[in-house]
């Protein structure tokens, strides 16, 4: 996941939600959803920023509708944990004194890991 992108405005700390674009040709400014990448020329804006912007004597603001929830997973995201979930889920044999097996951790100091694969853990349930 990628850092938390921060207000253009100086002196401002607050995470920007929209991405101001100035359309020179147009004398337009278009406030936006917060845009993927941080891009030249692009100003990215909290919400206290957004909803006080105003343009130059002679230009038009244009607002598009902001996502103002939380930031959902994307498909990649749970792709990626539903796939985890699956593997982890699979009995693994492990033989005596062996090696683990694939997804299986290795680590005998933390009993409630289940099972590893990469950078994802699965836990045992604090119930159990």
């Amino acid at each position: 996941m990628s850092p938390v992108r921060r207000c253009s405005r100086t002196a401002c700390g607050r995470p920007a939600v929209a991405t101001l674009t100035y359309v020179y040709a147009d004398s337009t400014a278009v406030l936006g959803p917060l845009a993927t990448y941080a891009e030249p020329h692009c100003y990215d804006l909290c919400s206290e920023h957004s909803e006080r912007l105003t343009a130059p004597r002679g230009w038009e603001v244009v607002r598009l509708a902001l996502d103002t929830g939380p930031p959902r997973p994307s498909g990649d995201d749970l792709e990626a944990l539903a796939n985890a979930v699956r593997e982890a889920a699979r009995p693994h044999e492990r033989g005596p004194g062996g090696p683990s097996g694939p997804g299986q951790s290795g680590r005998e100091g933390d009993p409630r890991e289940v099972s590893r694969r990469g950078h994802l853990r699965v836990l045992r349930s604090p119930d159990s």
